[in-house]
């Protein structure tokens, strides 16, 4: 993997592609969670302290190709700016007059910020104009965007075609991080996965099974999983699709003899955090009511898998956790994980991630994946473009 120490950047032009998609707090531009903002940072850093002239560029939600007014990359430059104690300028563009008259004004070790890449349609198009425009701007691209790797996109894999490309810090982290979760050399190795669809999740279960010892599950995935074994699931309409992924794994003898489903459930009168609720036995759930969490048999049951681990992959929380009433599944199963400290732990997933945020674990964690989408297909055994297109011309 060529790494961004092997290149002379000193006075070079450097295009650094990082994942900054962050999530603004609702009706507001403002930051909710600046995680991607601080994993960002040691990259820049290193190349700041080497000389390069830093054109920092990423996306910023949705907004299909054009400008969204509250979708501009300004809150994210005026927090990078606060996090790196330096003034991050504002190069406009994305690309164009204003993009390369700021780029071509940088200083040795200054930082740019180019404006939200999705607002040209040529980003997701990966159009070739629009990726020779990104590339004039530079003589050297670092892609350090893992959470956007899995998308064939101008700034991924566009560019790359056309500069020397090299992986960032943040990048290398998360490829050694997710190699080490799939590889079968530590054992024994437990995968928790939650969520609400079995379908997301299903070609991360067929590819991690082989080299997994238990792989428990929890979230919304139960109620798929129960109903494709004839079981009651409550007032909750499975769909044909989650119905025909669950079976899939159901009829994997790989994956059996590998799975883990609750035992016991926590069953709402109501989709309600102040609902009413029982514990009762996975396989006599009420005709209505809704599982929102796994039991406590189940708890204790996947406590002790966890507790002998010597690998743990977590992706996905065990039931509702942001409702108090039914949090204490995934409240257990972080606890066991961070009381666990000879294992090597991976956590990922926007949900996982806030779990472990809210309950402070965040340090008991090995290593905690930016990758969302990115990480699921790394996990499922996929090529992400973005990781392919690492080399040098």
């Amino acid at each position: 993997m060529p790494m961004i120490e092997d290149v002379e950047v000193s006075g070079k032009r450097v295009l650094l592609r990082a994942d900054l998609n962050v999530t603004f707090k609702p009706g507001s531009t403002r930051i909710a969670d600046d995680s991607r903002i601080h994993a960002s940072v040691a990259t820049i850093e290193l190349l700041r302290s080497r000389g390069a002239r830093v054109v920092l560029c990423s996306h910023l939600g949705r907004p299909k190709g054009k400008v969204v007014p509250e979708m501009r990359i300004e809150p994210v430059r005026e927090r990078m700016s606060e996090v790196l104690g330096v003034d991050v300028g504002y190069a406009g563009g994305p690309v164009g007059e204003e993009a390369e008259r700021v780029v071509e004004s940088l200083n040795d070790s200054d930082v740019a910020m180019l404006e939200n890449l999705r607002f040209d349609p040529g980003e997701e198009d990966n159009d070739a104009d629009f990726s020779n425009s990104l590339a004039s701007l530079a003589d050297v691209f670092v892609n350090d965007a893992f959470g956007a790797s899995h998308r064939a996109h101008a700034s991924i894999v566009g560019v790359a075609d056309l500069l020397p490309t090299y992986a960032g810090l943040l990048m290398r982290a998360e490829i050694v991080a997710l190699e080490r979760a799939v590889d079968s050399a530590e054992r024994p190795a437990v995968a928790i996965l939650g969520g609400s669809k079995v379908a997301d999740k299903l070609g991360v279960v067929k590819n991690l099974a082989p080299n997994t010892d238990a792989v428990l599950i929890g979230g919304g995935m139960v109620s798929a999983m129960l109903a494709a074994q004839g079981k009651s699931v409550g007032s909750v309409d499975v769909s044909d699709d989650e119905m025909k992924a669950a079976k899939e794994l159901l009829d994997d003898p790989i994956v059996v003899d590998k799975l883990h489903l609750p035992t016991d459930v926590i069953v709402a009168e109501e989709f309600s955090g102040d609902s009413r609720y029982i514990e009762t036995s996975a396989d006599s759930v009420p005709e209505s009511g809704f599982i929102l969490d796994i039991g406590s048999q189940t708890i204790s049951n996947y406590v002790d898998a966890i507790g002998t681990a010597e690998k743990i992959v977590w992706n996905g929380p065990m039931g509702l956790f942001e409702w108090e009433a039914f949090s204490g599944g995934t409240q257990s199963i972080a606890s066991a994980i961070s009381d666990n400290e000879s294992a090597f732990k991976l956590a990922g997933g926007g949900s996982t991630v806030e779990a472990i945020n809210s309950l402070g674990i965040a340090d008991a964690i090995t290593h905690i994946s930016t990758g969302g989408g990115a990480s699921l297909e790394f996990l499922e055994g996929k090529t992400l473009p973005g990781i392919a297109a690492l080399h040098v011309i």
